[in-house]
């Protein structure tokens, strides 16, 4: 018994069947060479645009002296680390960095909190007003600083958590909690509700599921809001120069004015503080950033 195999014709052009004819263009969903090209200087030179300001900043903090910044081709032959040495041992630094600390991780752990919990339960329960409430929260943040200044100070004056950390710590709650609170509501929305029922099923408290189950799925949504929280206390200058009377309890962002006065601009050491006081936000951000993109886009897909 024998077997015929049938070959079929070539095509008329001498291409091989099912080969992509000559001098055609790249398939669907392959990009040109000309393509790649322009997207990668376009990401490029964005990078360079993003990254130029914090690279004239080093630049201008190696210069030994205050005018430097007026002729800064003249740093190049006297480059020198004697600003970070000055910052560190003579002014009031480390006092700064324990008070921005104490103030940026307070609001992050405060603020979190009380985001998350009051973004699960909008986004869970259905009591009256509730509704009303997140728009109630939403209209916080329309009032500029300017005026909420005098009435946020007497309320701390009444408090007497003037000159007191944990009064800056809540008011800076007071800006970062309603925005977060938005924004973990939008996550919580995208985490199925089953997984509450399987709590309760389970014998778990509505506490203890949100606890125990529905924050370890919400780690991209709560390292948004940290990152958030953080910044907000971290970089914020009105209210802490307002509030904080003492030297030693300032912050960083408060601390940097220290250099500039009316008849002086010590601009060489500003520049320095400024990049020494960029490690902290760059150590944290190191931390949350897996979560944080995925964190960013999780939250708006269902309203």
């Amino acid at each position: 018994m024998s077997t015929t195999t049938v070959t079929p014709p070539a095509p008329a052009d001498g291409n091989p069947a099912g080969a992509a004819p000559a001098g055609k263009g790249p398939r669907r969903g392959e990009r040109s060479r000309a393509g790649a090209l322009v997207s990668h200087g376009i990401l490029v030179v964005a990078s360079l645009t993003a990254l130029f300001p914090i690279a004239w900043l080093v630049y201008l903090s190696l210069g030994p002296d205050k005018d430097d910044y007026l002729h800064p081709e003249g740093i190049l032959g006297k480059m020198t680390f004697d600003n970070y040495a000055f910052v560190l041992q003579h002014t009031p630094f480390f006092d700064w960095l324990k008070s921005t600390l104490i103030v940026s991780l307070g609001t992050t752990v405060i603020g979190v909190l009380v985001a998350a919990t009051t973004g699960y339960a909008v986004s869970r329960m259905r009591f009256p007003g509730y509704r009303k409430f997140m728009w109630v929260l939403l209209v916080t943040q329309m009032f500029p600083v300017a005026v909420l200044m005098v009435p946020m100070y007497e309320i701390l004056g009444e408090l007497q958590l003037i000159d007191n950390y944990f009064g800056l710590i809540l008011v800076y709650c007071s800006t970062a909690v309603p925005y977060c609170a938005w924004l973990l509501k939008g996550y919580f929305d995208t985490i199925p509700f089953e997984i509450d029922e399987a709590g309760r099923v389970d014998g778990l408290s509505p506490f203890g599921t949100f606890a125990r189950l529905i924050l370890p799925l919400a780690k991209p949504g709560l390292a948004v809001a940290a990152f958030y929280s953080f910044i907000t206390a971290f970089g914020e200058v009105a209210f802490a120069s307002t509030f904080m009377l003492s030297d030693t309890k300032y912050t960083f962002a408060v601390g940097l004015q220290s250099f500039v006065s009316e008849h002086d601009a010590q601009r060489n050491l500003m520049a320095a503080t400024a990049v020494l006081v960029a490690i902290p936000v760059s150590a944290f951000f190191y931390l949350v950033q897996k979560n944080l993109v995925t964190g960013l886009t999780a939250g708006g897909t269902k309203g």
